[in-house]
Protein backbone atom coordinates (compact mmCIF):
# COMPACT_ATOMS: atom_id res chain seq x y z
CA UNK A 1 0.00 0.00 0.00
CA UNK A 2 1.64 2.99 -1.51
CA UNK A 3 -0.79 5.94 0.03
CA UNK A 4 -3.50 6.46 2.16
CA UNK A 5 -6.26 6.48 -0.59
CA UNK A 6 -5.17 3.43 -1.19
CA UNK A 7 -5.70 2.15 2.31
CA UNK A 8 -9.09 4.15 2.28
CA UNK A 9 -10.16 2.08 -1.08
CA UNK A 10 -9.36 -1.57 0.65
CA UNK A 11 -12.16 -1.07 3.05
CA UNK A 12 -14.13 -1.76 0.16
CA UNK A 13 -12.70 -5.02 -1.08
CA UNK A 14 -14.67 -7.83 -0.81
CA UNK A 15 -12.91 -10.36 -3.47
CA UNK A 16 -9.22 -10.17 -3.85
CA UNK A 17 -7.84 -11.97 -7.13
CA UNK A 18 -4.39 -13.61 -6.72
CA UNK A 19 -2.35 -15.28 -9.33
CA UNK A 20 -1.15 -18.75 -7.93
CA UNK A 21 2.54 -18.82 -9.24
CA UNK A 22 5.13 -16.70 -6.70
CA UNK A 23 2.14 -15.04 -5.23
CA UNK A 24 0.99 -18.24 -3.01
CA UNK A 25 3.99 -20.14 -3.73
CA UNK A 26 7.48 -20.00 -3.90
CA UNK A 27 7.59 -19.61 -7.51
CA UNK A 28 10.04 -22.45 -8.17
CA UNK A 29 8.49 -25.94 -9.11
CA UNK A 30 9.92 -28.65 -7.63
CA UNK A 31 10.09 -32.45 -8.76
CA UNK A 32 7.76 -34.47 -6.54
CA UNK A 33 7.72 -37.70 -8.20
CA UNK A 34 8.61 -40.28 -10.83
CA UNK A 35 6.22 -42.81 -11.51
CA UNK A 36 7.20 -45.53 -14.59
CA UNK A 37 6.38 -47.46 -16.98
CA UNK A 38 7.24 -50.63 -19.14
CA UNK A 39 10.19 -51.59 -16.64
CA UNK A 40 11.91 -48.45 -17.04
CA UNK A 41 14.21 -47.45 -13.31
CA UNK A 42 13.43 -44.01 -12.06
CA UNK A 43 16.71 -42.84 -12.21
CA UNK A 44 17.03 -43.64 -15.98
CA UNK A 45 14.03 -41.60 -16.54
CA UNK A 46 15.48 -39.02 -14.83
CA UNK A 47 18.84 -38.83 -16.38
CA UNK A 48 17.27 -39.32 -19.79
CA UNK A 49 14.72 -36.59 -19.24
CA UNK A 50 17.53 -34.23 -17.85
CA UNK A 51 19.30 -34.36 -20.84
CA UNK A 52 16.97 -33.55 -23.19
CA UNK A 53 15.77 -30.73 -20.58
CA UNK A 54 19.06 -29.30 -20.11
CA UNK A 55 18.67 -27.34 -23.22
CA UNK A 56 15.33 -26.42 -22.48
CA UNK A 57 14.80 -22.65 -19.85
CA UNK A 58 11.83 -23.79 -19.39
CA UNK A 59 10.89 -23.48 -15.31
CA UNK A 60 9.24 -27.07 -15.55
CA UNK A 61 12.88 -28.36 -17.09
CA UNK A 62 14.70 -26.63 -15.02
CA UNK A 63 12.92 -28.38 -12.06
CA UNK A 64 13.99 -31.57 -13.90
CA UNK A 65 17.73 -31.09 -14.53
CA UNK A 66 17.60 -29.53 -10.70
CA UNK A 67 16.31 -33.22 -9.18
CA UNK A 68 18.67 -35.12 -11.68
CA UNK A 69 22.15 -32.48 -10.18
CA UNK A 70 20.42 -32.83 -6.51
CA UNK A 71 20.86 -36.85 -7.01
CA UNK A 72 24.63 -36.51 -8.33
CA UNK A 73 23.34 -37.69 -11.74
CA UNK A 74 25.82 -37.05 -14.94
CA UNK A 75 23.51 -35.24 -17.25
CA UNK A 76 24.32 -36.68 -20.79
CA UNK A 77 24.20 -34.41 -24.31
CA UNK A 78 21.37 -33.86 -25.79
CA UNK A 79 21.14 -34.19 -30.17
CA UNK A 80 18.47 -33.09 -32.25
CA UNK A 81 16.59 -31.19 -29.15
CA UNK A 82 13.56 -29.65 -30.45
CA UNK A 83 10.99 -27.74 -28.26
CA UNK A 84 7.70 -26.70 -29.68
CA UNK A 85 6.50 -23.61 -28.03
CA UNK A 86 4.24 -24.89 -25.50
CA UNK A 87 3.83 -28.87 -26.36
CA UNK A 88 6.84 -30.31 -24.67
CA UNK A 89 10.91 -31.06 -26.03
CA UNK A 90 12.06 -33.70 -27.53
CA UNK A 91 15.57 -35.43 -28.23
CA UNK A 92 17.91 -37.61 -28.49
CA UNK A 93 19.73 -38.66 -25.81
CA UNK A 94 22.40 -41.58 -25.48
CA UNK A 95 20.96 -42.76 -28.46
CA UNK A 96 17.42 -42.90 -27.07
CA UNK A 97 14.89 -41.06 -28.78
CA UNK A 98 13.21 -39.29 -26.05
CA UNK A 99 9.86 -37.12 -25.83
CA UNK A 100 8.57 -35.01 -23.17
CA UNK A 101 5.17 -33.30 -22.91
CA UNK A 102 1.60 -33.44 -22.77
CA UNK A 103 -0.23 -36.77 -23.37
CA UNK A 104 -1.34 -34.90 -26.72
CA UNK A 105 2.24 -34.12 -27.39
CA UNK A 106 3.45 -37.74 -26.90
CA UNK A 107 0.17 -38.61 -28.81
CA UNK A 108 1.35 -36.85 -31.93
CA UNK A 109 4.57 -38.55 -31.95
CA UNK A 110 2.69 -42.10 -31.42
CA UNK A 111 3.29 -42.40 -27.90
CA UNK A 112 -0.26 -44.39 -25.81
CA UNK A 113 -0.05 -42.57 -22.67
CA UNK A 114 -3.22 -44.51 -21.47
CA UNK A 115 -1.55 -46.77 -19.22
CA UNK A 116 -0.42 -43.48 -16.89
CA UNK A 117 -3.11 -41.75 -17.85
CA UNK A 118 -5.59 -42.44 -14.27
CA UNK A 119 -2.72 -41.51 -12.28
CA UNK A 120 -1.99 -38.32 -13.98
CA UNK A 121 -5.16 -37.33 -13.36
CA UNK A 122 -4.60 -38.03 -9.24
CA UNK A 123 -1.29 -36.22 -8.95
CA UNK A 124 -3.11 -33.44 -11.16
CA UNK A 125 -5.88 -33.38 -8.20
CA UNK A 126 -3.52 -33.01 -5.86
CA UNK A 127 -2.21 -30.00 -7.37
CA UNK A 128 0.50 -31.24 -9.24
CA UNK A 129 1.87 -30.63 -12.86
CA UNK A 130 2.69 -33.93 -15.21
CA UNK A 131 4.79 -34.24 -18.04
CA UNK A 132 4.71 -37.82 -19.52
CA UNK A 133 7.83 -39.20 -20.83
CA UNK A 134 8.60 -41.78 -23.67
CA UNK A 135 11.52 -43.24 -24.96
CA UNK A 136 12.30 -44.87 -28.44
CA UNK A 137 8.29 -44.31 -29.33
CA UNK A 138 7.19 -45.98 -25.80
CA UNK A 139 5.69 -44.53 -22.72
CA UNK A 140 8.66 -44.72 -20.53
CA UNK A 141 6.60 -43.04 -17.47
CA UNK A 142 5.59 -39.22 -15.77
CA UNK A 143 7.14 -37.14 -13.50
CA UNK A 144 5.07 -35.04 -11.36
CA UNK A 145 6.11 -31.11 -10.27
CA UNK A 146 4.88 -29.10 -8.46
CA UNK A 147 5.28 -25.34 -7.02
CA UNK A 148 5.75 -25.57 -2.80
CA UNK A 149 3.29 -23.42 -1.16
CA UNK A 150 4.66 -20.32 1.11
CA UNK A 151 5.17 -21.01 4.67
CA UNK A 152 3.52 -17.65 4.97
CA UNK A 153 0.48 -18.46 2.64
CA UNK A 154 -1.91 -20.04 4.75
CA UNK A 155 -1.92 -17.13 7.68
CA UNK A 156 -2.23 -14.70 5.09
CA UNK A 157 -5.08 -15.91 3.60
CA UNK A 158 -6.44 -17.15 6.98
CA UNK A 159 -6.45 -13.50 7.61
CA UNK A 160 -7.91 -11.97 4.65
CA UNK A 161 -11.03 -14.56 4.96
CA UNK A 162 -11.23 -13.43 8.71
CA UNK A 163 -11.92 -9.54 7.49
CA UNK A 164 -14.30 -10.75 5.30
CA UNK A 165 -12.70 -11.08 2.04
CA UNK A 166 -13.39 -13.65 -0.72
CA UNK A 167 -9.99 -15.30 -2.30
CA UNK A 168 -10.26 -16.03 -6.01
CA UNK A 169 -7.23 -17.49 -7.11
CA UNK A 170 -6.81 -17.02 -11.55
CA UNK A 171 -4.69 -19.09 -12.95
CA UNK A 172 -4.08 -20.23 -16.87
CA UNK A 173 -3.61 -23.62 -18.63
CA UNK A 174 -2.90 -23.82 -22.12
CA UNK A 175 -4.70 -27.01 -23.43
CA UNK A 176 -2.91 -27.50 -26.98
CA UNK A 177 -6.04 -29.59 -28.73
Amino acid sequence: IRNAEALERMEKVDTLVIDKTGTLTEGRPTLTGIVTANGHAEDELLRLAAGVERASEHPLALAIVAAATERGMPIPDVKDFDSPIGRGALGTVESHAVVLGSSHFLAAQHIDTTELDDRASTLRGDGATVIYIGTDGKLAGLFSIADPIKATTPAALDALRGAGIRIVMLTLSLIHI
